[in-house]
């Protein structure tokens, strides 16, 4: 029977077999992680879950936190978890390790957990602040768009 090599996975594929490389789970980006880390990530999940309704969902490599926008996102890593939180403003915090700049609105926060104590405040805060500001911001940046694609 043939095979094929899948250009993203590297994975070889018989002849009509089913191939999905970009589906995964919660489960399968969590399995591995160390008990400080597992622990950390059900804190950080834990906490996301309380701000209210919200759709949590793995992608690729990262686990997605999304209103109706993505507001923050967790790629979990062998030795921490990367934490990118989506603001409307900059942060000056030693926590936050890069910012940048995915659209005009946003500012993208990069913060490295690793250990259950550090998914407090101020973290706690920054995500509550994502989690109530990302329609707004959403919004806003969907108004610009179109403002920007007519003429006067």
């Amino acid at each position: 029977m043939t095979r094929r090599q899948c250009y993203h996975c590297k994975e070889w594929i018989e002849e009509g077999e089913p191939h999905d490389c970009w589906t995964t789970t919660e489960a399968a980006l969590t399995e591995d992680l160390s008990e400080d880390l597992r622990d950390a990530w059900e804190r950080l999940r834990e906490t996301a879950v309380e701000f209210g309704d919200q759709r949590i969902y793995a992608s690729h490599s990262s686990i997605i936190f999304s209103r109706k926008a993505c507001y923050f996102f967790v790629r979990p890593k062998k030795s921490f978890l990367e934490v990118w939180v989506f603001l409307g403003r900059v942060l000056k915090a030693p926590q936050v390790r890069r910012v940048e700049r995915p659209s005009k609105s946003k500012a993208a926060h990069l913060i490295q957990i690793r250990h259950r104590d550090e998914v407090e405040a101020p973290l706690t805060d920054w995500l509550r602040e994502a989690y109530e500001q990302s329609d707004l911001l959403a919004l806003k940046a969907k108004q610009k768009k179109k403002r920007s694609g007519t003429r006067d």
